[in-house]
């Protein structure tokens, strides 16, 4: 082998971990909502995991990038380590998605169709299909797709240079006993874990074992162990991705090595036992492209099969193995390692923020509280609510700004513009809670109070504004259409109620049966319940912005109010019932 050769090695090694990566993330983008609603649906059924890491680490091509975004929602409080063992023992056996493709590499045979499967032949077909959408093609989506055909043909032109480099190597002796030292299963192990471990990506690797395989120099009985090996070298990832996490991520990123070390000591256990025993004539031969895909995918299946009913016991070895400790741990609200699954920080930061509305909503329902039935503790809890409002705000806000700068699919970044402005809604409408609270503390102080027929008109006022908090929150965490629709005709009915308050409430001046001073508490509190509304309509209107893809929360709220005859029709409803005596 040549000195030309290894640099044409090299080369071909860099073009097919680049031709990876990139599909990898263009696929990623490309699923964007789905591999959501993927996770959405798991539940403690293991099976079901067990399905759902299959089905997204065959979508992203990488069993590492799946169990480091386990790791980052069980830090995050989104899985529990049940479903997550689930979901790392599917991703083992999706990775192996990848081998399959590789081994098109392999095909043999004369006819247009056997050598149009072949990779060096249809991939120049995909690569100009790919720079076709890639560069004239202004949707993200088509762009993205572009870029998947776009790094499928640089990996297969990357796995083409690296086999043709090596081929001079099967007439290299010292090759040829490398592959022979390989067949002791221990040091095959090892070598394929070291090569994993340093490349973090099994998929990689296996593609590298192929390439090496056109040699003809690599047996069965080395390629099996180094496999194996494989499978335990792609852990390192997670192991790295759990630094600086609570105790449960680190069990998730534990229970991936767990599983490889276990599966591999039984099935090097077997494969020794079967050479010692029948000596199958098989392993004496040369590996190819395809024998290699099914030993990886077999390796995979039989580990699982094994290891899946296990999954209580792995739970309760891996708790064992990290302990709780006596100190309490902060738990991360948001995993800075899932922004490499943008689409999975944007659950995240979309979980946290439904999180943050419920949390809202209870302190503005004491902060209604406070007008009729003010204390010490309560006016405490609704200044620890609104302390809190601010740190969600502040979290969310730094994270999305970070989520928004990376090449994310235009869905999640619209969804993340609409989750930007929602945050402060939200937010405000914690302040406007304080400012209930700071009007009842002043009537108290100073010892004032509102005639009978004032505090009658403030009720219904408060009851329209407890209603439309209620709508609010419910159409944005079940991400309700229908019900956000909902929000807008009674913000229009608490604009009418203030302005009949207000104006009724200088008839009350000018005949004496109402102090000014009393007035000013009086304008804050009108003020601070239909400005929430006002919130609370911004919000409505983003969620029915995000469905009908106005892109403008003013015209998505216009489009409700002129849509159809829908919206006089509940005006008209809550008008009568929310309406002053």
């Amino acid at each position: 082998m040549e000195f030309w050769d290894i640099l044409t090695m090299i080369g071909g090694l860099c073009l097919f971990l680049f031709g990876m990566n990139v599909m990898g993330e263009s696929l990623e983008r490309r699923a964007g909502s789905s591999l959501r609603t993927l996770l959405s649906k798991l539940t403690s059924n293991r099976m079901l995991g067990f399905l759902t890491g299959l089905a997204v680490t065959a979508v992203i091509q990488s069993s590492s990038a799946t169990t480091v975004m386990v790791v980052g929602f069980v830090n995050s409080g989104l899985l529990t380590l049940r479903q997550a063992i689930g979901v790392i023992m599917g991703a083992n056996v999706g990775t192996t998605v990848t081998a399959w493709i590789l081994s098109l590499g392999g095909i043999e045979g004369d006819t247009f169709i056997l050598q149009m499967l072949k990779p060096t032949n249809f991939t120049p077909i995909l690569a100009l299909i790919g720079i076709i959408f890639y560069m004239f093609l202004k949707d993200s989506k088509k762009k993205d797709t572009g870029m998947i055909f776009l790094g499928f043909a640089v990996l297969m032109f990357g796995m083409d240079t690296m086999s043709g480099a090596v081929e001079g190597l099967k007439d290299e002796a010292w090759f040829r006993d490398l592959f022979l030292l390989f067949k002791n299963p221990i040091l095959g192990v090892l070598a394929g874990a070291v090569l994993t471990a340093i490349i973090q990506s099994s998929s990689a690797s296996v593609g590298i074992l192929q390439a090496l395989s056109a040699t003809g120099q690599v047996s069965y009985a080395a390629a099996i162990p180094i496999i194996m090996g494989q499978n335990i070298g792609t852990c390192i990832t997670a192991i790295l991705s759990s630094f600086g996490t609570n105790k449960n991520a680190k069990r998730a990123a534990f229970v991936h090595l767990l599983f490889n070390i276990i599966g591999t000591t039984i099935c090097l256990t077997l494969f020794m036992l079967a050479d010692w025993i029948f000596s199958p004539a098989i392993l004496g031969e040369s590996a190819t492209y395809l024998g290699i895909s099914i030993c990886h995918t077999a390796y995979n299946i039989i580990c699982t099969s094994i290891l899946l009913p296990c999954g209580g016991l792995l739970e309760k070895l891996v708790c064992v193995l990290v302990p709780d400790s006596k100190a309490p741990e902060a738990v991360a609200e948001l995993d800075e390692r899932l922004l490499a699954t943008p689409p999975m920080a944007l659950e995240s930061c979309r979980n946290l923020t439904a999180e943050m509305a419920t949390e809202v909503r209870g302190t503005l329902k004491q902060g209604i509280s406070s007008l009729t039935d003010l204390n010490d503790e309560l006016a405490a809890s609704i200044r620890e609510g609104e302390d809190k409002a601010d740190h969600y705000e502040d979290i969310l806000g730094t994270y999305l700004v970070k989520l928004s700068a990376l090449q994310i699919s235009s869905d999640d970044s619209a969804e993340a513009a609409m989750l930007l402005k929602v945050i402060g809604d939200f937010e405000r409408i914690s302040d406007h809670s304080v400012n209930l609270l700071e009007a009842a503390e002043e009537l108290k102080q100073k010892g004032l109070k509102f005639s009978d027929a004032a505090q009658k008109e403030l009720s219904v006022l408060v009851k329209a504004a407890d209603r439309i908090m209620e709508l609010s929150v419910d159409a944005f965490v079940r991400n309700d259409y229908d019900l956000a629709r909902k929000i807008e005709p009674l913000e229009q009915v608490i604009d009418d109620l203030k302005d009949q308050m207000r104006a009724r409430h200088i008839l009350r001046l000018q005949q004496g049966s109402c102090s000014i001073e009393i007035g000013f508490v009086w304008t804050d509190l009108l003020t601070s319940l239909e400005r929430t509304s006002d919130h609370c309509s911004n919000i409505a209107g983003g969620i029915i912005d995000m469905h009908d893809h106005h892109l403008n929360t003013h015209e998505a709220l216009r489009s409700v109010r002129s849509g159809s005859s829908g919206f006089q029709k509940l005006y008209q409803e809550y008008s009568a019932q929310f309406r002053l005596n």
